[in-house]
């Protein structure tokens, strides 16, 4: 059973700097791709980044892009989101997500929360302005 285990969230001040962490306990994480959502409260969740089999290959959407960093270190099973000069519209739940890739192009992305298929409990992130 895979499990996800988020971590690295908080209270920062806008313009500040957080990293998530999520550690995936499955079989083979290199034939994995993962992505992060957000949730804020009373809105539905949204794709954040995205990142494939291949490191290389990430994808982010438009909000974050040249502030977020996604990132993967196969040796430890872990996939890291790098947040940097955050905002108060970044506060939100995180959640990481899986799915398997191994049939896929290395460089396929998955942004829809509906293609991937196991999700972590999510970590708060609050930016205050």
């Amino acid at each position: 059973q895979v499990q996800l285990v988020e971590s690295g969230g908080g209270l920062v001040q806008a313009g500040g700097s957080l990293r998530l962490s999520c550690a995936a306990s499955v079989p083979t994480f290199s034939n994995i791709a993962m992505g992060w959502f957000r949730q804020a409260p009373g809105k539905e969740r949204e794709f954040v980044a995205a990142i494939a089999r291949s490191e290389s290959s990430t994808y982010y959407t438009d909000s974050v892009k040249g502030r977020f960093t996604i990132s993967r270190d196969n040796a430890k099973n872990t996939v890291y989101l790098q947040m940097n000069s955050l905002k108060p519209e970044d506060t939100a739940v995180y959640y990481c997500a899986v799915r398997g890739a191994v049939a896929a192009p290395a460089s396929r992305i998955w942004t829809n929360s509906y293609e991937y298929s196991d999700w972590g409990q999510g970590t708060q992130v609050t930016v205050s302005s």
